[in-house]
């Protein structure tokens, strides 16, 4: 699978948004990765409906809106996405996860479920014929600049195996959590293709964006 990269954007100076997006758009960055929290499912706020709106009319890049919400299904309807889109609802924080995954469909979105470090992926057993992707938490969600959880590098390899063995080879493998330039690299080893990448490469401090995105894509 090609190997794709969707930067945080809770990770942006939003004093410079624009031009960020602006230079994303010229370096062919494939998504951009919107977490919404609700301050119930894990302990933040951060980016809401409004902004989502803003970077739909901004940008023509896809977006990678990451629910991290109790009960998505309720709040669905409220996000702006549509053809192309990803759209990640966590197998935790709903009981009707085949509802929202078709609604995410119906809308022409691309349907993602999102597991935590300590979800086994054998609960994805059950909506395997429901979604395109996966994203597997490498950290604890709530909070940018934590450290790898180590078990999920061998987690991403699981899943991918998991995923080939079921006749599921076209279902991609997101990984969001410290995805470090050194993380990438295992983590890509490992199977995953979408890398979710914030302050430890992208936006690292010692290098401009251009110069981090080229290093991130060498190196996945």
């Amino acid at each position: 699978m090609d190997k794709k990269i969707s930067p945080s954007i809770m990770c942006v100076d939003f004093l410079n948004l624009k031009e960020t997006i602006n230079e994303f758009e010229r370096l062919g960055i494939e998504y951009l990765h919107v977490d919404i929290m609700d301050g119930h499912f894990v302990g933040n706020y951060t980016l809401g409906t409004d902004f989502v709106k803003t970077l739909k009319s901004t940008t023509n890049i896809p977006i990678d809106i990451h629910l991290m919400v109790e009960k998505p299904e309720n709040v669905l309807e409220w996000f702006a996405f549509g053809e192309g889109d990803y759209v990640s609802v966590h197998i935790e924080s709903t009981c009707h996860l085949q509802k929202v995954l078709s609604a995410i469909k119906q809308r022409g979105g691309k349907a993602m479920v999102a597991i935590n470090p300590g979800t086994p992926i054998c609960l994805l057993e059950s909506v395997l014929d429901d979604i395109d992707a996966v994203l597997v938490m490498t950290v604890n969600p709530g909070f940018a600049g934590q450290k790898l959880v180590k078990s999920t590098i061998k987690k991403i390899a699981d899943l991918r195996k998991y995923l080939d063995e079921s006749g599921y080879e076209n279902v991609e493998i997101e990984c969001d959590g410290n995805v470090s330039f050194e993380n990438a690299v295992l983590m890509s080893e490992a199977g995953a293709n979408i890398f979710v990448a914030g302050t430890s490469s992208v936006f690292a401090k010692d290098g401009t964006l251009s110069e981090n995105i080229s290093k991130l894509r060498r190196l996945i």
